[in-house]
């Protein structure tokens, strides 16, 4: 078994006192929650962040070549609408954690790229 040190803000620390001997199924949880991928290469082992789906989504489309037409009408898809929603929701509250806070700022930047790029593509039909 490996040990792991990490250095985490105090008040962190007191949160997961409670929680000391949980530690390692948490850590198990929250990556299989998270998929993260391993790259393996010849020389080291990298963990990859995962790519959140609405930007999957996204470059998905964009990989196909759409026409001015699909940019225009593009919309994402209702799981990821689902998805905004909540964390549009738990911000609203209050309760929304930092990788949520993360998250969410990935669909406002992606929204800000397609609200420019269908703009364009508006222009080119």
């Amino acid at each position: 078994m490996v040990q792991l040190t990490i250095q985490i803000p105090d008040e962190l620390a007191v949160r997961l006192e409670p929680l000391q001997s949980r530690l390692p199924e948490l850590l198990w949880q929250l990556v299989d929650m998270n998929d993260v991928p391993t790259v393996v290469s010849s020389e080291t082992q990298v963990e990859l962040a995962n790519v959140p789906n609405v930007y999957q989504e996204i470059l998905d489309f964009l990989i196909r070549r759409p026409t001015p037409e699909e940019i225009c009408a593009f919309k994402v898809s209702p799981e990821n609408q689902t998805r905004l929603s909540l964390l549009l929701q738990k911000n609203r509250e209050g309760v929304i954690s930092p990788v949520e806070l993360a998250e969410l700022d990935v669909y406002e930047q992606l929204g800000h790229l397609m609200i420019l790029l269908k703009a364009r593509a508006y222009n080119q039909k």
